[in-house]
């Protein structure tokens, strides 16, 4: 009997440890997470409508083509082009995003009203983006590395099992207080996030309300961003998605921000 139990102990050690092996990190699953939602395929490109509607059911209409290409592995140098169709006050407007990793991104627009290429500054990366309750860091994605993350527990929403991970800035220069992130464990698409201020009150909420298959590849191309204290939403489709086109590099140039190719915007 004796020997019996240490042959069984012998026997489920190795898959203890091999269990524990295979726990990820909360900084394994956020870069999961952000090559899966931010980096799929080699370039990307969908026309993009965004509802911009207040407490009152009151709404305003975005539409814009979106351009997207990988410079390399996940988690490295991209680049971002957007073609502004209306509203008319931005009809013809261009916004493009050289993205780095561990430093600044470059970020430019071009308004067609005064015929200027404005840089827009780094510090503005979490300023809204064109008025709707996304700014400019939730269209790139902000720097893994610019966060602590710890796997908090796990957690479903709806049917699906998530990976459920805080997220607290690093630094004291950030605007909000942490995040918290449920993560498809078989997608890795992060599927809610819930927003916290410094004061631990949470104030935005993020989700991925429908997924669909693009190649083969699991793409949000439904998503909603909530203002929880003025009421104010952003509801996000979108249409004619597709990856791996064949982007040019130099499609992605100050150049291209007066007089973008038809080929691609439309």
């Amino acid at each position: 009997m004796k020997h019996w139990w240490i042959w069984l102990i012998a026997a489920l050690l190795p898959l203890a440890f091999s269990g524990q092996a295979q726990a990820l990190t909360g900084e394994e699953v956020m870069k999961k997470s952000q090559a899966a939602f931010l980096y799929p395929g080699k370039d990307f490109k969908a026309r993009v409508v965004m509802k911009l509607i207040n407490k009152d059911g009151q709404e305003r209409v975005r539409e814009m083509t979106m351009l997207r290409k990988n410079m390399g592995e996940a988690g490295g140098d991209q680049k971002y082009f957007m073609y502004f169709f209306r509203p008319t006050d931005v009809k013809d407007m261009t916004f493009m995003i050289h993205k780095y990793p561990a430093r600044d991104d470059d970020r430019w627009m071009f308004i067609p009203a005064i015929s200027m290429v404005k840089r827009i500054a780094a510090q503005d990366k979490r300023s809204s983006f064109v008025g709707s309750d996304f700014t400019y860091e939730d269209v790139s994605g902000r720097d893994i590395e610019d966060d602590d993350h710890i796997v908090e527990r796990e957690g479903k929403v709806g049917d699906r099992d998530c990976y459920v991970v805080k997220s607290t800035p690093k630094g004291s220069d950030a605007d909000f207080g942490h995040k918290i992130t449920w993560v498809d464990k078989t997608s890795f698409l992060p599927l809610k996030e819930e927003q916290y201020d410094k004061k631990n009150t949470r104030y935005k909420q993020f989700s991925a309300d429908e997924i669909a298959e693009v190649k083969g590849i699991p793409t949000v191309v439904r998503r909603t961003m909530k203002n929880l204290q003025t009421g104010h939403r952003t509801e996000v489709a979108y249409l004619k998605t597709d990856y791996n086109l064949g982007m040019e590099d130099s499609l992605f140039s100050e150049r291209f921000l007066r007089q973008p190719p038809r080929k691609w915007v439309d």
